[in-house]
């Protein structure tokens, strides 16, 4: 299996793209620490084998972050996929919105690191390699979206983050690389498209967007996951890897 042996953390896995990758590297030998603020969601992230161990973690609690890291074993690989999506302009941007999406999208990310580094570059020097995956965005640095001001301006300093992390350290066995999707129908999405003034349309101006004329599912995200948290990407490392349906062509 391609994740066998191998150590994984997870943040924001009780629902869409953190829950499915728990699962995808699970069923890949990987021993899974799954987190979120979510309790109740996370207590349903069974899998067949017992290899996922679920804890209630806020990412955005420092302390509790690296108090939760000291009790734990080395990483092989880190996913950062705790996040916010904001909807407006800058007008509809308060600065509590503004504190709120940074600390969720990207200093929970930088707890993460700081917490669990040491055990990671240790593991690296003795398995020869580890990996970060950061949760990036197609809106971000790379592209631009209507009403998605706060949020592309969270994962533009993700990549930033990432392609900072992957220039620190790839003399040390560490890549970090951060995952870019396009539109992916989570339950994240459907409540932002339950709260539009018409949700019917608004449904059908989010796969609009989307060239190959849907929108993405989970496990259209999951296999790069794998990928990127796996040996097979040795070679790879500062990266932004898109996954967008062609909106970036």
């Amino acid at each position: 299996m391609r994740l066998d042996g191998k150590r994984i953390f997870i943040s924001a896995a009780a629902q869409g793209i953190g829950r499915a990758s728990a699962l995808a590297c699970a069923a890949e030998g990987a021993r899974v620490i799954a987190t979120d603020i979510d309790a109740e969601a996370l207590s349903t992230l069974v899998d067949e084998d017992n290899r996922i161990e679920c804890h209630r973690l806020d990412m955005r609690d420092g302390g509790s972050v690296a108090a939760f890291a000291g009790r734990q074993p080395p990483l092989d690989g880190l996913f950062n996929c705790a996040g916010f999506v904001h909807n407006g302009t800058i007008l509809d941007c308060s600065e509590d919105d503004w504190d709120f999406s940074f600390d969720l999208n990207v200093k929970s990310m930088y707890h993460a690191i700081r917490a669990f580094l040491p055990g990671m570059l240790e593991q690296a020097g003795k398995t020869g390699g580890a990996a970060i995956l950061n949760m990036a965005s197609m809106a971000s640095s790379i592209k631009g979206f209507p009403n998605r001001l706060l949020y592309g301006a969270t994962k533009a300093a993700v990549i930033g983050l990432t392609k900072g992390m992957a220039a620190d350290y790839v003399g040390r066995g560490l890549r970090c690389n951060a995952l870019c999707p396009g539109t992916v129908d989570t339950p994240s999405l459907r409540s932002r498209i339950a709260a539009a003034p018409d949700p019917v349309q608004a449904e059908k101006d989010f796969i609009a967007r989307q060239p190959v004329g849907r929108l993405a599912q989970a496990s259209d995200i999951t296999p790069l996951v794998v990928y990127l948290l796996s040996d097979e990407s040795r070679f790879v490392t500062g990266q932004a890897v898109l996954v967008d349906g062609g909106v970036t062509i």
